[in-house]
């Protein structure tokens, strides 16, 4: 395994070594200028080199939903991202937010040097990326220093159990300005056992909360993404964002603060 540099025609596909272990930089056969990152083996960002709106995940088209709903583009976001990738969902707010100002929090140091060198994500002020542990990071953070927290952080296919946590949660909202929102990707299973508890833990430190994601996952039909909102002001709540979020590829639901409570009516609030 070696780097290969980019030629005079572009980026090039490879297999690279990075702390945590592999990544490869993968063409996407489905459009002339996108990029897949698959980290250990495990589809982790896509890129579109020309426009950075385009979000071929879905759940990073709930979450950016969620956010054009709750700001307009003139709002000068304050975001932090608990996990990177390849800041796909990060590079596509300065897009959306012009005034936007974020610090993407990546574990992999040398996957952040890969996608900074493949990749013309913003520079700082405009995006920062921090290496370190995403709640070592948040502890150290200022008082109602930040307008988004967006946790998409995995050991594989799981969230590290300190970041599912209350007290983890009550410092994400120590950090967020009043008005703020924390939205996580949670992935679950059949059972949804795990997003009940998240959505349970979520709703005791916000009194508001959303839950976004596609009616098969909702009725435990598959694996998939979970996004679960909490904000101390309601959230999810536009018709503009219902409709949009049926207008996609593929179509999600999005249950606001009774929804929710019911949803986790019988799970645990999880603890350290």
């Amino acid at each position: 395994m070696g780097r290969k540099r980019e030629s005079a025609g572009g980026l090039k596909p490879g297999l690279f070594e990075i702390d945590s272990g592999t990544c490869e930089l993968v063409r996407d056969t489905f459009s002339a200028d996108g990029w897949v990152v698959n980290v250990n083996d495990v589809p982790s960002s896509h890129i579109d080199m020309n426009d950075p709106t385009v979000l071929e995940f879905e759940y990073m088209r709930w979450i950016s939903g969620l956010v054009r709903a709750q700001w307009d583009s003139t709002f000068p976001l304050r975001a932090l991202h608990l996990g990177g990738g390849a800041c796909t969902l990060a590079r596509s707010f300065t897009a959306e937010f012009p005034g936007a100002r974020q610090v993407v929090v990546e574990l992999d140091g040398k996957l952040s040097e890969l996608v900074r060198e493949w990749f013309d994500l913003p520079r700082a002020p405009l995006l920062r990326i921090r290496v370190g542990e995403a709640r070592a990071v948040t502890e150290t953070l200022n008082e109602n220093s930040r307008d988004l927290i967006v946790r998409d952080v995995f050991a594989g296919a799981v969230t590290p159990a300190p970041l599912l946590t209350a007290e983890f949660t009550e410092q994400v909202r120590r950090v967020l300005s009043p008005g703020g929102m924390y939205v996580v990707n949670c992935g679950d299973r059949r059972d949804l056992s795990l997003a009940k508890q998240e959505a349970s833990t979520i709703g005791s430190i916000f009194p508001h909360t959303a839950i976004v994601a596609d009616p098969a996952m909702l009725k435990g039909r598959r694996y998939g993404n979970i996004i679960i909102a909490g904000s101390d002001v309601p959230i999810g709540d536009s018709p503009a964002l219902a409709r949009e979020l049926l207008g996609g590829a593929v179509p999600a639901h999005v249950w606001l603060t009774e929804e929710v409570q019911s949803f986790a009516r019988d799970a645990r609030v999880l603890k350290d």
